[in-house]
C-alpha cells in the first residue's frame, strides 16, 4: 500500500499506459481521478477500476475544463498528491517526403500544432492548475510522460519528438522551481510499449521493434505503470528532475 490514501490525477487514463497506471495506483491504496477525451472509454475504465476511482471528460488543451476538474477533485477529496501527465497523441509524417527526387509530401502545420497543443501545452495547463494546491500542501509529485523518441529522436516524428524533448526540459525546470515546496517532478521515457495503438501496426513492424530491443520483447503498459508507481511513492523521496528510461535497453537508431 505504497500510495495509501494519496489522491492522484491521471490524464489520458481511459486506456493504455494511463489505465495501467490508474490500476496500479488503486491497488496500492490511492484514490484516483482519471480524465480522457472519450466519455465512453473513460466511463468504462473508471467502472473497471472500482469505487476508489472516478472519471471526468476533459480535453487537456482546454484550460477551463482542466481547472474545473482539478478544483472538483480538490473540493471533494481535500488534497491532490500526484499528477501523471500521460495524455498524448501522434500525427506522424516526415518533415518532407521525397520520391524519385521530387517532394511528394510533408508534415502539415495543423498536425504539428495539434501534437504540440496536446502533448506539451496540455501538460503545462494541468501542472499549472495543480501546482498551487501542492504548494499550499508543501508536498506533491508531478510525473511527465516523455519518450525514448524525445531523448534519441525518431524518423518521421518531428512534432512528437519536439514535444517529448520539450517535456524533458520542462521536467528539469519544474523540479528546480517547485522543489523548495516539497514537490518532486520527474519523467518516464517508455520504449515501444504494447498499447492498443501499437498493436494495430503490421506484424512485420512489431517484429522489427522487438528485434531492436535487447530484452527481446515489447514493453507492457504495466511495465511503465510500475515506474510511475515507484516515482510517485516515498521510495523515490530523493528523486527529482530525473528522466527514467523504461525501454528494454533499446537505443533508437537511424
Amino acid at each position: 500500500m505504497r500510495l495509501e490514501e494519496k489522491v492522484a490525477l491521471i490524464t489520458g487514463g481511459g486506456a493504455g499506459i494511463g489505465l495501467a497506471t490508474a490500476k496500479r495506483f488503486v491497488e496500492e491504496g490511492a484514490r484516483v481521478s482519471i480524465c480522457d477525451v472519450s466519455q465512453d472509454v473513460g466511463e468504462r475504465a473508471a467502472q473497471g477500476l472500482g469505487p476508489r476511482a472516478g472519471f471526468r471528460r476533459v480535453d487537456v488543451t482546454d484550460q477551463g475544463a482542466v481547472e474545473a476538474w482539478v478544483a472538483d477533485v480538490h473540493a471533494r477529496l481535500g488534497r491532490i498528491d500526484i499528477l501523471v501527465n500521460n495524455a498524448g497523441i501522434i500525427r506522424d509524417h516526415q518533415l518532407v517526403r521525397v520520391k524519385e527526387g521530387e517532394i511528394v509530401g510533408r508534415m502539415s502545420e495543423a498536425d504539428f500544432d495539434r501534437v504540440v497543443e496536446v502533448n506539451l501545452k496540455g501538460t503545462f495547463l494541468c501542472t499549472q492548475a495543480v501546482a498551487p494546491i501542492m504548494i499550499r500542501q508543501k508536498s506533491g509529485v508531478i510525473l511527465n510522460a516523455t519518450s525514448i523518441a524525445g531523448l534519441d529522436g525518431n524518423f518521421g516524428q518531428t512534432n512528437y519528438v519536439a514535444t517529448k524533448a520539450g517535456l524533458v526540459g520542462i521536467t528539469k525546470v519544474w523540479a528546480r522551481e517547485l522543489g523548495r515546496y516539497g514537490i518532486r517532478v520527474n519523467a518516464v521515457a517508455p520504449g515501444f510499449t504494447a498499447t492498443e495503438i501499437l498493436k494495430t501496426m503490421p506484424e512485420k513492424v512489431l517484429e522489427g521493434m522487438q528485434a531492436r530491443t535487447p530484452l527481446g520483447r515489447l514493453g507492457e503498459p504495466v511495465d511503465i505503470a510500475n515506474a510511475y508507481l515507484f516515482l510517485a511513492s516515498d521510495e523515490a523521496a530523493y528523486v527529482s528532475g530525473a528522466v527514467l528510461r523504461v525501454d528494454g535497453g533499446m537505443v533508437l537508431g537511424t
